[in-house]
């Protein structure tokens, strides 16, 4: 028996023919291979023209990205690699800041990264990472991620309209961004303009979130596409950088279609901004001394962008549920064939 994940976003057990085969004969799928192969080259067309640097790395690391501790959002795989206890990447962000001391313009890669939340309508357990870090702050990061994922819908309009009119049931949602400018505001805004709807943000003993409806009523009301900028310092992981006030993270979502599909933030500068942000966040320091040692010897000041590759479909393809999105389907705990 297999999962399947029917296009109006429910899942059934059933003893039919497996998803392998009968994705076959869905166009859906035939459309995502071309997603697929447009995001990765217009990605490394991109990152070229800006002269910023593609780096293959592991998908191994003993340093996640969302460590145990405040502003966590997602858990970590451990692995035991031949003895040696080990994570599957959440994301190679801190990889990335690395590379930004070996290529003076910054990096990037597309990758799989793994998480240790079951999967939902939003949320794989396993997916696509398409990561880059440049020098610079959080505004700079803001502009280059709003200016690659324009770069990305204005590809997709050109070379897949017609696919994706006949898979989805129009383009209009990408034209209109392409012609909108993208609305920016603060939580703090944000919380003004939703009334602080208790079903728009969870409120924990210092520090908010938004929730899923929260963030699509952002887009309701300022929509296509809204950054939504300095978060609670305490509800983002340690690593992004504070406002001068210490209140506030120097970080950003880009709320599109199904809500957060791109994440981006500035990091601190130098090992002691570090330091004082892994106490802030109850996180040891013993898993991170050669993030605190590089910041120590190199200190530079850069930012970087994640934006979840499936969750950008979501939005291309109206899709309501991101398990239909993979073409292998895998889930935590689940022997998927093939």
């Amino acid at each position: 028996m297999s999962v399947i994940y029917e296009r109006a976003g429910q899942c059934e057990l059933s003893s039919q023919r497996p998803r392998y085969l009968t994705i076959f004969d869905d166009p859906l799928y035939s459309c995502l291979v071309e997603l697929h192969d447009l995001v990765n080259f217009e990605t490394a067309k991109f990152w070229r023209a800006n002269r910023v640097r593609s780096i293959y790395l592991p998908v191994t690391t003993s340093s996640i990205s969302s460590p145990m501790g405040l502003g966590s959002d997602s858990l970590p795989v451990k692995v035991d690699l031949f003895g040696v206890p080990t994570y599957l990447a959440d994301s190679m962000q801190f990889m990335l800041e690395y590379g930004c001391r070996l290529s003076e313009n910054g990096c990037y890669y597309v990758m799989p990264c793994f998480r240790g939340e079951d999967t939902d309508t939003t949320h794989l357990s396993q997916f696509f990472h398409s990561e880059a870090e440049i020098p610079g702050g959080l505004d700079d990061v803001i502009a280059t991620a709003d200016a690659y994922v324009r770069h990305l819908a204005e590809a997709v309009l050109r070379e897949l309209g017609e696919r994706i009119e006949r898979v989805a049931g129009g383009t209009e949602h990408i034209a209109r961004l392409l012609r909108t400018e993208s609305a920016r505001l603060t939580f703090d805004e944000a919380v003004v303009a939703l009334d602080g709807d208790q079903d728009c943000f969870e409120v924990h003993d210092d520090w908010r979130t938004i929730t899923r409806i929260g963030e699509r009523r952002l887009i309701e009301k300022f929509g296509p596409a809204v950054w939504l900028t300095h978060f609670d310092q305490l509800s983002v992981p340690f690593y992004q950088a504070t406002s001068e006030t210490g209140g506030q993270a120097l970080n950003a979502d880009l709320l599109i279609g199904p809500g957060e599909v791109i994440g981006c933030g500035e990091r601190h500068t130098d090992s002691d901004a570090v330091r004082a942000a892994l106490a802030a966040h109850h996180v040891s320091e013993e898993d991170y001394a050669w993030y605190v040692r590089m910041k120590q010897e190199r200190p530079i000041r850069t930012a970087g962008f994640g934006m979840g590759v499936e969750r950008f479909f979501m939005w291309v393809l109206h899709s309501d549920d991101i398990r239909a999105l993979q073409l292998l389907e895998r889930a935590n705990g689940v022997l998927s064939t093939p």
